[in-house]
C-alpha cells in the first residue's frame, strides 16, 4: 500500500499561505461548532520519525483557542501506566466533552502493533489480539460521540536520511536525533510491513487513516487540515460562527 503513496505532491508556498489561513480560520469555527454540540474532536497522527508532526500539528492548533484543545506528546509508559491495560492511559485523557472540544495524541495506542510489536515489548499473542481491541475502543469513542481522525504521515526513506542528517548538523534542532531514531531507521523494513498491517486491519468506516504525502511539509500540513475541516463539517454542518457583541447606542439627551 505504501509504495503506491505519490511523495512527489509539493505545494507552492504562495498557495500554501492562502489555504493555511483560510482552513485554520474554519477549523476555528467547527471548533466552536463542536463546543456548541458538546462533541469531541480526537486526532491521532502516527508516522515515521522526523515526518514533520510536531509542524503539522503546530499548524492545527495555531488558531483554535488554546482553552479548547490539548495535545498528548505519548512516549513509553511510566510508573502505574506500566501495570495496567495499554489502553487505560488513554482512557483517562479523554475528558469531557465540556472541558476540551479538540484532543490530539501525538503517538497513541497504535503503538502496540508498531514498536511494541517490532521490539518485542509484547508477546505475538497480545499485538494480534490489539487490532480488534484497538477497532472496539474506537468504536466505543464514536458511540460516545466523538469524532475521531487519524493519519499516517509517510515519508520516503531518503527523506528521512536527508531529515536526519539536517538535524545531525544543526546545533539548535539536534536534540531532536537521538540513537533510537536511527536504531529505527535500520528496522524500516519491519515497521512497514507492521505500519501496512495496521492501515490494513484498523481503518474502518468508524475511525478510517487517513495516509498524508509528508515529502514537502506544506503540502502535508494542508491536506491534514482540509480533512479535518471535511471530517467536521460531515457531522456537523456549517457551524456556527461566535457572535459579535453588538456596540450599544445610547440615547441622545435633550439640551
Amino acid at each position: 500500500m505504501l509504495e503506491t503513496i505519490d511523495l512527489t505532491r509539493r505545494l507552492e508556498p504562495q498557495v500554501y499561505a492562502q489555504e493555511l489561513i483560510r482552513y485554520q480560520l474554519r477549523l476555528r469555527e467547527l471548533a466552536y461548532g463542536l463546543y456548541l454540540a458538546k462533541r469531541t474532536l480526537v486526532v491521532v497522527y502516527e508516522g515515521w520519525d522526523a515526518a514533520g508532526k510536531g509542524g503539522n500539528i503546530k499548524r492545527v492548533t495555531e488558531r483554535l483557542d488554546p482553552r479548547g484543545y490539548e495535545v498528548f506528546p505519548i512516549a513509553a509508559p511510566q510508573g502505574e501506566d506500566r501495570a495496567r491495560h495499554y489502553l487505560w492511559r488513554f482512557w483517562r485523557r479523554l475528558v469531557p466533552p465540556e472541558e476540551k472540544q479538540v484532543l490530539i495524541f501525538d503517538r497513541s495506542w497504535y503503538g502496540r502493533v508498531m514498536v511494541e510489536r517490532i521490539e518485542g515489548f509484547c508477546s505475538e499473542a497480545e499485538w494480534r489480539r490489539a487490532y480488534r481491541e484497538i477497532n472496539e475502543f474506537e468504536r466505543q469513542l464514536a458511540d460516545a460521540g466523538m469524532i475521531v481522525v487519524k493519519f499516517w504521515i509517510h515519508i520516503g526513506k531518503d527523506e528521512q536520511l536527508r531529515r536526519f542528517e539536517e538535524r545531525q548538523n544543526t546545533p539548535y534542532r539536534a536534540w531532536k536525533l537521538g540513537d533510537e531514531d536511527w536504531r529505527n531507521r535500520a528496522r524500516w523494513e519491519a515497521y512497514e510491513a507492521a505500519v501496512e498491517d495496521m492501515l490494513l486491519k484498523t481503518s474502518t468506516a468508524t475511525a478510517p487513516w487517513t495516509v498524508v504525502e509528508g515529502n514537502d511539509k506544506l503540502y502535508a500540513r494542508i491536506k491534514t487540515l482540509r480533512t479535518l475541516v471535511e471530517a467536521l463539517e460531515r457531522e456537523l454542518g456549517p457551524a456556527p460562527a461566535a457572535e459579535t457583541p453588538k456596540k450599544k447606542v445610547g440615547k441622545r439627551k435633550k439640551e
